[in-house]
């Protein structure tokens, strides 16, 4: 079992930056695929970037590319999402998860997810 817990969000004004953290807890860290998912109302949750095991190969959504840099640390059993430009659309609950196999886009593939943390960027 791999527990993670997102933390870092808020609210901001369009343009501005938040950091979202996630730290894991059980297995060996460096032995899953992390990835950042988010959920705005009404609408279905959708990928944002990926991260090797090792921290050498990045994947990013074109919505966010550019502007968002994601980054782990297994020393600290963590990954991050720094989110710069923030634009009114990227409001909405970020989720990390973690897959035991190859780096993916699709969410059914993940094992392990935390509970989300709120992200509001006001125009």
């Amino acid at each position: 079992q791999v527990q993670l817990v997102e933390s870092g969000g808020g609210s901001v004004q369009a343009g501005g930056s938040l950091r979202l953290s996630c730290k894991a807890s059980g297995r060996t860290f460096s032995n899953y695929v992390m990835g950042w998912f988010r959920q705005a109302p009404g609408k279905e949750r959708e990928f944002v970037s990926t991260i090797s095991g090792s921290g050498i190969t990045t994947y990013y959504a074109d919505s966010v590319k550019g502007r968002f840099t994601i980054s782990r640390d297994n020393a600290k059993n963590t990954v991050y999402l720094q989110m710069n430009s923030l634009k009114p659309e990227d409001t909405a609950v970020y989720y990390c998860a973690a897959a035991a196999r190859v780096m993916t886009t699709t969410s059914s593939r993940y094992d392990y997810w935390g509970r989300g943390t709120q992200v509001t960027v006001s125009s």
